[in-house]
């Protein structure tokens, strides 16, 4: 009787708790407006169409890869102390490699993860391109933007996951 009727308070304290959780206000804050949430929302999808605007090729992305990527990831993009870039595992969309480089890079304090600066559009679709290049999967003059980028067909794209990108 005892342990039925611990759990049962156990129970009303567990409920009450998620009723409080759900709530409809707090009087505190507000709703994000469709701006906000825009601007945090840095992914771009294998079909590429949260794409920002913008091109870039690798020659341009060579220079900025050596000012603001290779104090981690060295000079060729293989010999840093941080992931290698220059390698056969790369994610099976081209535009995971945007995403990453748009969210999070370049990086002030590499293992901390704060942000040096943000990126323009321009140097994000530069720098994807050079590590591409790099890659062997597009040349040096190939502009990448958000119709030519999801195009890329990547070395470990499984041929199921084709549905998801479109192709050349």
């Amino acid at each position: 009787m005892r342990v039925l009727s611990i759990l049962m308070f156990a129970a009303a304290v567990m409920c009450s708790t998620a009723m409080l959780a759900q709530s409809p206000t707090y009087r505190l804050g507000r709703a994000p407006t469709a701006e906000e949430i825009a601007a945090l929302d840095t992914y771009a999808g294998p079909a590429g169409k949260e794409l920002t605007p913008g091109k870039g090729t690798a020659k341009e992305g060579a220079e900025l890869f050596g000012q603001k990527c290779a104090h981690c990831h060295g000079a060729t993009g293989k010999d840093g102390q941080y992931p290698e870039l220059v390698t056969k595992n790369l994610h099976p969309f081209a535009t995971t490699i945007w995403s990453m480089i748009n969210s999070s890079m370049p990086r002030l304090i590499p293992d901390i993860g704060v942000r040096a600066e943000k990126l323009t559009a321009d140097q994000v679709y530069a720098l994807t391109a050079f590590i591409l290049f790099k890659n062997g999967l597009i040349k040096e003059t190939d502009v990448m933007d958000a119709q030519s980028l999801p195009r890329v067909q990547m070395p470990t794209r499984d041929p199921r996951l084709n549905a998801l990108a479109p192709s050349k």
